[in-house]
């Protein structure tokens, strides 16, 4: 192997060594970011505010639920604008979604949170599940574009219920 060659293998080595921790580093940077849209969501959900909810969301996300009906898995699918209508509709509960737990998963300009909830309607118990994120970075803000969750009422961690 000639010195020019074996120099710039050395040189491309030293490079993805050296980027692969600034990478880690900046992920973690971001994390208490992307923590701040979710806890936002939660925030305008229990205020009832309609205008802060929407700001977490790109404009095209999508929301998902896993469920079991009758004892069959299926899946509903629902655009942002219904649920966001709900937020804000006066209702005299408060929609208080208690979380614990996240785990945040950053590449670049795409992160996904996975979290447990607790729902309570009001002060009561409604029901448990996850929620599982997927945001994206445009500009500078980190928006979801894309909301999954479960619900169940049984098997739910002793503090949810």
């Amino acid at each position: 192997m000639n010195r020019l060659h074996r120099g710039s293998l050395t040189l491309a080595t030293l490079a993805l060594l050296t980027a692969a921790p600034l990478t880690a580093q900046s992920a973690d940077a971001e994390k208490p970011a992307v923590l701040a849209v979710v806890t936002r969501l939660f925030d305008g959900m229990r205020a009832g505010d309609s205008a802060m909810v929407r700001s977490v969301f790109h404009p095209r996300a999508s929301l998902t639920t896993a469920v079991v009906r009758q004892g069959t898995p299926a899946v509903e699918f629902e655009g942002i604008e219904g649920f966001i209508t709900a937020v804000g509709t006066p209702h005299a509960e408060v929609w208080d979604e208690r979380i614990k737990n996240p785990q945040v998963l950053i590449d670049g300009s795409f992160a996904s949170v996975w979290v447990e909830y607790g729902f309570y309607l009001g002060g009561k118990f409604s029901h448990c599940g996850i929620d599982a994120f997927q945001l994206a970075k445009v500009g500078t803000d980190w928006k979801i574009v894309a909301l999954g969750d479960t619900r169940r009422r049984q098997g739910c961690a002793p503090e949810w219920s």
